[in-house]
């Protein structure tokens, strides 16, 4: 039988492809629901705000990890598990992000709109993966897109020193 009830976000799949959209996805969810805490260690939550934390995860992820974590008994020690196994997702987007932002470049693509929505999609998996990105890190790498024909419009817009991203 299906799942009936409806899913407020995507389930975890087995390969963990998707871990950290749905580990962001899941503690939101949780601190909305007021059982955040559940998935902190040393919490003093009780048993029945743990059993439906763990009960909200298990609804979550995909049935073979269902299966596969039937024991467990404690949300923490749910989610601690599944960040074991799959955080090293992390060391192998990171890399491509970082790959990404390094050689990303506005003649790449058709319309600025296309280029906005991929500079933001590659800050956002750097900042999934903890890495911070400032705006002015972002203003710079905008700038130095530039073609180098254009280094005259390229100072011009570095004079006003912007402090906010700059969409065209």
């Amino acid at each position: 039988m299906s799942n009936i009830t409806k899913l407020e976000f995507k389930t975890l799949e087995l390969n963990g492809s998707n871990y950290l959209n749905w580990q962001f996805d899941a503690k939101l969810h949780l601190k909305a629901k007021n059982l955040g805490d559940a998935i902190k260690a040393e919490n003093d939550m009780s048993s029945q705000d743990k059993a439906s934390a763990l009960i909200f995860l298990r609804h979550h992820i995909h049935d073979d990890l269902k299966n596969e974590y039937m024991t467990e008994e404690d949300p923490l020690g749910l989610w601690q598990s599944l960040k074991d196994r799959y955080d090293h997702q992390k060391l192998v987007i990171l890399p491509g992000a970082r790959n990404e932002w390094v050689n990303l470049r506005f003649q790449d693509f058709k319309t600025v709109a296309e280029y906005n929505s991929s500079l933001f999609n590659i800050i956002a998996r750097l900042r999934l993966c903890g890495e911070e990105v400032t705006e002015a890190q972002m203003i710079e790498n905008t700038l130095s897109i530039f073609h180098a024909q254009n280094v005259l419009l390229q100072q011009q817009y570095r004079e006003p020193a912007f402090q906010s991203t700059l969409t065209f």
